[in-house]
């Protein structure tokens, strides 16, 4: 997993106000917490904190007021709603060789057996347990010729080399539904009138 390096500076401004300020200047107000420290507030850069945001459990090397590196993963994003753009960001402080639990999105391959049935995602991210430089970014599973009532548990899914399971084996991650066959509107008109009678 590659690292993103990224300029910081620490605030000492706080509140809406200051926070309107930051983005108006294209950057955006974040929060590192993390090893017992006290929370350290950020302004970061707007572009390159959008772009390393769009890699899932990036890991961010923030060069914080040019005095050195820290390592760091997102624990939680803030959007606009209506714009996209980022509000906040509240970064994890990690060190190497530390195991994290994060969530890897979950893809699938192949098709489901004929039928029409649907796939439902219980779980869209695994909960996993890795080594905080060599977060997997997804896992992909197959559902080649699953047929209805199929379902994939936590367990069945191959894990990259380093990572473990951070929720319970059996959890189901995956299912099959069978397609819902709708009642022809003709036959609901007729029911209707001997309801009537």
């Amino acid at each position: 997993m590659s690292e993103v390096k990224l300029a910081v500076e620490t605030r000492t401004e706080f509140g809406k106000g200051a926070a309107r300020r930051i983005r108006r200047d294209n950057k955006v107000p974040g929060v590192l917490y993390g090893h017992g420290s006290q929370p350290l507030h950020l302004t970061l850069p707007g572009h390159e904190l959008l772009l390393a945001l769009r890699t899932p459990n990036v890991l961010i090397s923030l060069d914080i007021d040019g005095k050195g590196n820290e390592l760091a993963i997102p624990k939680a994003v803030q959007r606009d709603p209506m714009k996209g753009f980022l509000e906040h960001v509240d970064l994890l402080l990690v060190k190497r060789g530390e195991k994290v639990t994060v969530e890897i999105p979950v893809h699938t391959e192949g098709e489901l057996a004929p039928g029409g049935n649907l796939l439902e995602h219980v779980l869209v991210a695994l909960p996993v347990e890795a080594e905080a430089t060599h977060i997997p970014q997804s896992v992909t599973v197959s559902v080649e010729g699953l047929a209805a009532g199929a379902a994939v548990h936590a367990k069945d899914i191959v894990l990259p080399s380093g990572a473990t399971l951070a929720v319970d084996e059996d959890a189901v991650v995956l299912q099959v539904l069978a397609a819902q066959a709708e009642e022809a509107p003709e036959e609901a008109a007729e029911g209707e009138v001997t309801a009537e009678a």
